[in-house]
């Protein structure tokens, strides 16, 4: 297995919606965050060698490529994607939106826990663990949302599987 040796390394990223609401079991709020991780593929920011979406959280191993801030870009992530969020809702007038209202001086809305989890992967060992774990996510009993980790749809476990790659967004781990 290659050394990884770049500016950045690999990260496990962990962002959650607001209070663990499961904003994101509905497909078009997981399709606003495929379409924002494919952005910032194409512009070269970041790559993916990972990924899961839950119904209220989102898991990545992804890296920040030379050029890019790290801070940067995971707030363009955050923002973007809850502006989306916010507009969907504000264009199907689903009540939902209500239950994101905040009482802060710089927004109304609030869809994404602050701080979210970013943890650096030194080793490809714990790229395999961090991968399992997002991998079997879906699985636990609490969700449910697969027999097997290939068969969920918002996963990156059947590129690991299978090589398909429906969203265009991964790069194996190993290269």
């Amino acid at each position: 297995m290659p050394e990884i040796n770049f500016d950045y390394h690999p990260q496990f990223f962990t962002a959650t919606i607001l209070e663990w609401k499961p904003l994101l079991k509905d497909d078009d709020y997981k399709d606003i965050v495929i379409k924002s991780l494919q952005f910032l593929k194409n512009e070269g920011s970041i790559v993916i060698y990972a990924f899961v979406i839950m119904p209220n959280h989102i898991h990545l191993i992804w890296q920040i490529q030379d050029g890019y801030k790290l801070d940067k870009v995971q707030m363009r992530f955050l923002k973007f994607t809850a502006q989306q969020m916010k507009f969907k809702l504000t264009d199907t007038n689903d009540k939902k939106l209500d239950r994101f209202m905040v009482n802060a001086k710089d927004r109304q809305y609030q869809f994404w826990e602050r701080n979210a989890l970013s943890i650096d992967l030194w080793t490809p060992a714990v790229i395999i663990q961090k991968l399992d774990y997002i991998h079997n996510n879906p699985l636990q009993d609490k969700w449910r949302l697969a027999e097997f980790p290939e068969e969920y749809k918002y996963s990156s476990a059947k590129f690991y599987y299978s090589g398909e790659d429906e969203f265009g967004l991964l790069t194996h781990y190993n290269g």
